[in-house]
């Protein structure tokens, strides 16, 4: 598979999507009344911006230093989480809430176009065949770092950055059923990523 649009500015333009839709939303808090410090602690409580921003990070490295300069374990690692975010968004969060204006923008941006891109930039510029079997396994840590850091905190403020982890409101039993089927489901996508990691550099090598 192979692209006119060179790797690095591919990158940037992900990377651009992801600080913009994070800025949206920075702004409208901020419009809101709240203080720099309430509005970043308000925006910190969700998978959503910290997934964001780690990805804005990756294809910062990448877009001005190259695609060499990271492991391709935490390319993929960081593009599987970046399509969690768009998988469960469509599944369980599309609407949630009504959006308008700047917040549609930045829902689209985060939710939507960076997951798309990531992707796509994976599957044309990433190198193939580097991947293992237990690399999923890793990856699935962040989400499980974030759920337990989610719970606690939406336990302590009484507000839980996504309907399907209210405790309150679903009781632990549903909210455990539900963390287990999205962490199937994540792990066996790593799975179907390393599958294809190994097919695509199989298919190069015969190119």
């Amino acid at each position: 598979m192979r692209s006119r649009v060179p790797a690095r500015l591919f990158a940037a333009i992900i990377c651009i999507a992801a600080v913009t839709g994070i800025g949206l939303e920075l702004s409208n808090l901020l419009s809101q009344g709240n203080s720099v410090l309430t509005a970043v602690w308000i925006l910190v409580r969700f998978f959503t911006i910290l997934t964001n921003g780690l990805l804005a990070i990756v294809f910062a490295n990448i877009a001005l230093r190259g695609i060499r300069v990271l492991p391709p374990q935490v390319l993929a690692g960081s593009v599987s989480a970046i399509v969690l975010v768009g998988v469960v968004f469509a599944l369980l969060l599309q609407d949630a809430r009504p959006l308008a204006g700047a917040s549609a923008a930045a829902d689209f941006l985060l939710h939507k176009a960076t997951p798309v891109l990531a992707l796509i930039f994976w599957l044309v510029y990433a190198p193939k065949g580097r991947l293992a079997w237990r690399d999923p396994l890793d990856w699935s840590l962040y989400p499980l770092v974030y759920l337990i850091y989610a719970l606690i905190r939406g336990h302590f403020e009484g507000i839980y950055a996504y309907p399907f982890i209210d405790v309150a409101a679903n009781g632990w039993p549903q909210v455990l059923v539900t963390a287990v089927v999205i962490a199937v489901g994540f792990i066996g996508a790593g799975q179907l990523m390393v599958l294809l990691d190994r097919r695509l550099a199989r298919r190069r090598s015969i190119q």
